[in-house]
């Protein structure tokens, strides 16, 4: 890891890009899919889970050690145990990432009830206590991702401190979604909270939490002042998003996919989720979890959705692609920006 040089609110010259860390979505394969599409700025990989016993999972750090995107990678960590999240940090040290990045947001429930990810907001302190750890043993680059607070009653209270923490601690990067713990992905975000944080910070904030399009970036940026935006669901339904942000900040004519260069998407998610020992249902299963958003941008009855919800191997759940995707005219039909209103997805974790 290079010394550390504190990032400013314009690194890049202009707004910063991410793609959100996202548990069995951001793989290696994944982030070279958007490398081919119009990369983010920065990658943050899957949570690197840290216990007393837990060692580098081969296959998050896979997207360290092999990644050829050209792009920086964060390598992100959760857990509570201070001494054994030292030891990791200094583990991931020893491979080229970008930053360190501590989990302080997962809302699953069952993370956040082991006091790891979300769950550490209703204990600031030991956050106090492993900030100063980390910050002591990671001589480049450590950023937080974070939400508002931990539930609705608190929020107010502990986004101002834990703001005051990452001042206290000299970190280079904070990544806000702005919804509570308990809000999961229900609630509306509060981007004025983001903003707020923005005012307070000493570090770049990044901005999280339904940013769906281009045009949304764009107002999320104005409107919070935030150094920049990362995505995650929202990517996975549409890979040139990334692309497109740049593309609509520069005022240049931005990108407009169509239903034919959504169907070769779905062709490399079956590549990198491919494995000779894996059946056909459960290779239909895992693609249904991409499927899941990239059909919200299909048609705007949902169609597309329903029955592939239904599809039982890869074989019947590639020619339902077929159909509704690049069968008569429908090759040629613009992909949308936005999903369409009112059909939903099931959301990851980001």
């Amino acid at each position: 890891m290079t010394p550390r040089e504190p990032l400013s609110a314009n690194t890049f010259g202009r707004a910063t890009t991410a793609l959100a860390p996202m548990q069995d979505v951001t793989t290696i394969g994944f982030m070279r899919i958007f490398a081919s599409f119009g990369a983010p700025d920065w990658f943050f990989t899957e949570f690197f889970r840290v216990h007393a016993t837990s060692t580098l999972d081969e296959n998050t750090l896979a997207c360290i050690t092999q990644n050829d995107t050209g792009r920086p990678v964060f390598a992100q960590i959760i857990g509570e145990d201070i001494a054994h999240m030292v030891r990791t940090t200094r583990e991931l040290l020893r491979h080229s990432v970008a930053g360190i990045d501590l989990n302080l947001g997962c809302p699953a429930p069952k993370v956040f009830r082991k006091n790891v990810g979300g769950g550490l907001l209703r204990d600031l302190r030991h956050v106090d206590a492993l900030l100063g750890e980390l910050r002591n043993a990671t001589p480049g680059l450590l950023s937080v991702k974070t939400r508002i607070g931990f539930d609705d009653a608190d929020r107010a209270s502990t986004l101002l401190d834990l703001v005051a923490l990452t001042n206290k601690h000299a970190i280079d990067l904070l990544t806000i979604h702005g919804r509570t713990v308990r809000g999961l992905y229900r609630t509306p975000v509060d981007y004025t909270a983001i903003a707020h944080a923005v005012s307070l910070s000493q570090c770049p904030v990044l901005a999280n939490g339904d940013i769906s399009s281009a045009t949304k970036a764009a107002h999320v940026l104005a409107s919070t002042g935030c150094a920049g935006v990362m995505l995650g669901r929202h990517a996975v339904r549409n890979p040139w998003v990334f692309r497109q942000i740049r593309e609509h900040l520069a005022g240049k004519p931005v990108f407009q996919p169509h239903l034919s260069d959504v169907r070769e998407y779905i062709d490399r998610l079956v590549n990198i989720t491919a494995s000779p020992s894996l059946p056909t249902q459960l290779h239909a299963s895992r693609m249904k979890k991409f499927l899941n958003f990239i059909g919200t941008g299909v048609d705007p009855e949902g169609a597309f959705l329903k029955v592939v919800r239904r599809a039982s191997t890869l074989a019947e759940l590639l020619l339902l692609c077929d159909i509704h995707l690049i069968h008569g005219t429908r090759a040629a039909h613009p992909f949308p920006a936005e999903a369409y209103p009112g059909i939903t997805a099931r959301p990851n974790c980001e």
